[in-house]
């Protein structure tokens, strides 16, 4: 069999192509073999149907048949999980197979990713019998009740309950409710060569992370990828009623497949890979706001890739740390169209070689994944202190905010973890404190009126050229109003929708307006995504703007719609704040 001819292989390059013809091994099986056994041991090589054919089952029903140039093997390689699906020869077959290092290694070619991350949803979907949509509840794709473990039950007892059931994750009773996964037994007690007595409690996540039952199948895919977590428990009330893996999130496999490559994947294809799976999920139907998150737990993963790699290079930390985030990446709702904003929490002073030289080797690993500098110097590398300083500095612009103070405090107020185990917890609750002063809000209110929708006479639009920018005039002031009503609200909501139901449900904001501002937002959001997508096509520079006359009518409709509920909301801050 030519290699060249067999998709996605003949699109790679000859030097791929011939490592491929180096590592591959030839083996033939009689009719009625079984290649893979479903449910049994994870396949370790990716197999080629060379001749003959292989039929794909689900117990006793053959579901798929693949002839000369089919790939199999490749689902349960990728996932480390039990085939779904069996193979058996269906005649005198003969297969090419490679070793797991050598697909992993594939997956580094977009073309090859691409393809696979196809085909790993055709074939999940076999498995599942009906294709759900972005926006079914997740609670649907649950196969049966939650297994539990008792927390002094040892790993040992553990691994083989998951084994017996066929299962990758166990509950773990007690206050809180945890969790154990195979990931957990791999890096926490192999890794760490712990003992097979090691009780389960010790090595569990807690508390658990779960999610509603009739949260729509996107809002879990993106919370997964936020979190860079595969099993997601679900509630109806208090009560978990089942897990799903991130194998069973069929149609949003391609952000959850990204997220993995993460680890392996060339620094220089990183903007590349998202532009594609943005555009490829802007296509699934899956909501802008939606795609903001997705991108957000990407680029948070990214940054735990770069923090990992410098600690491994500079030893370990001396002392704990927090590599925060803030702005757009902070709120979560990040775009093509983006630069750095990022810092340093450190527990205490000292030790500046170290965090000088981590903060420069995140800061330049983003900047060669196509994230650049920021243009304010809002970087690590500028910005880094110790706790003290840091509740220093945040006090100190909320008691006398000056222009430059405002403007900062706006910025780094959107923030949150990343890396480190240093809890910025105090920075959240001197914010809180600070929120609680008439002074503070006075000027949070005028800087929320500091960008004005670009509406003219009777209404009509006002543009500068032809065009309107939607971060500066649209989606800026809706962040600052949802910021500053949340914080009226008592809430440390961080996404501008959160922030908009939390000021609606603290009373601060009407329930009218939060929800138009809310529809506004996901609006413009999205026009903004949808302008850079086509610009990306057509090779032209990314922007915020877009030209008003190429919107369509109901666009333009829309638009306006928008930027008179941020309008009429601005206008009643003035009122309410005494500010012209």
């Amino acid at each position: 069999m030519d290699l060249k001819t067999i998709p996605p292989l003949k699109d790679l390059p000859e030097e791929a192509l011939a490592r491929l013809e180096a590592t591959l091994e030839r083996l033939a099986y009689p009719e009625g073999a079984t290649i893979l056994a479903q449910g049994g041991p994870p396949s370790q090589h990716l197999y080629l149907v060379a001749r003959g054919r292989v039929a794909l089952v689900d117990g006793e029903e053959e579901v798929e048949v693949l002839g000369p140039g089919a790939f199999f093997g490749f689902p349960s390689l990728f996932l480390g999980e039990p085939p779904a699906l069996g193979v058996v020869a269906k005649e005198g077959v003969e297969v090419l197979r490679w070793p797991k290092e050598v697909f992993f290694w594939l997956l580094s070619y977009p073309e090859a990713a691409r393809y696979f991350a196809a085909r790993l949803g055709d074939r999940v979907r076999l498995r599942a019998g009906v294709r759900a949509d972005l926006f079914t509840p997740v609670g649907r794709l649950v196969r049966r009740p939650p297994l539990y473990i008792a927390p002094g039950a040892t790993v040992a007892e553990a691994a083989r309950r998951m084994a017996q059931e066929g299962v990758s994750s166990l509950l773990v009773e007690g206050e809180p409710l945890g969790i154990l996964t195979d990931r957990d037994l791999r890096n926490r007690v192999l890794a760490q060569e712990r003992p097979s007595s090691t009780p389960v409690g010790e090595v569990a996540t807690r508390p658990l992370f779960a999610l509603p039952a009739d949260t729509p199948l996107y809002e879990a895919l993106a919370a997964m990828v936020e979190r860079g977590i595969h099993h997601l428990p679900l509630l109806e009330g208090a009560k978990v009623v089942g897990v799903v893996t991130h194998t069973d999130l069929v149609p949003a496999i391609s952000p959850l497949l990204l997220l993995r490559r993460v680890e392996r994947l060339e620094l220089s294809r990183y903007a590349e890979e998202v532009a594609r799976l943005v555009e490829s999920l802007v296509h699934s139907g899956l909501p802008p706001t939606g795609i903001g998150r997705v991108v957000a737990g990407l680029n948070d993963a990214l940054i735990r890739r770069l923090v990992k790699e410098a600690e491994a290079r500079l030893g370990p930390p001396p002392i704990p740390y927090s590599f925060m985030v803030f702005g757009s990446e902070g709120r979560r709702e990040q775009a093509l169209l983006t630069d750095q904003d990022n810092a340093l929490v450190l527990k205490e002073e000292g030790h500046e070689a170290y965090f000088q030289a981590l903060a420069e080797a995140v800061v330049e690993g983003l900047i060669r994944a196509g994230i650049p500098e920021c243009k304010g110097g809002y970087m690590a590398t500028r910005w880094r202190m110790p706790l003290k300083d840091w509740l220093s500095t945040f006090r100190k612009w909320m008691e006398a905010p000056e222009p430059q103070a405002l403007l900062e405090t706006q910025i780094f107020f959107d923030f949150r973890s990343v890396a480190g185990e240093l809890s910025l917890r105090p920075l959240e609750e001197a914010i809180l404190e600070g929120s609680r002063k008439g002074v503070f809000l006075y000027h949070l209110a005028q800087a929320a009126l500091a960008f004005r929708p670009p509406l003219g006479f009777l209404g009509r639009v006002r543009t500068e050229e032809g065009y309107v920018d939607l971060k500066r005039h649209a989606l800026a002031p809706i962040v600052a109003l949802a910021r500053l009503y949340a914080l009226m609200a008592g809430s440390r909501a961080l996404g501008t929708e959160e922030r908009l139901k939390a000021a609606a449900q603290g009373g601060t904001l009407s329930q009218e307006g939060a929800e138009r501002l809310g529809e506004a937002f996901a609006f413009f959001f999205g026009l903004r995504l949808k302008a850079q997508l086509e610009a990306l096509e057509k090779g032209a520079p990314l922007e915020n703007r877009v030209l008003w006359e190429a919107l369509s009518p109901g666009e333009r409709r829309r638009a306006l719609e928008g930027f008179r509920a941020i309008q009429e909301v601005q206008e009643s801050t003035a009122a309410r704040f005494q500010l012209r």
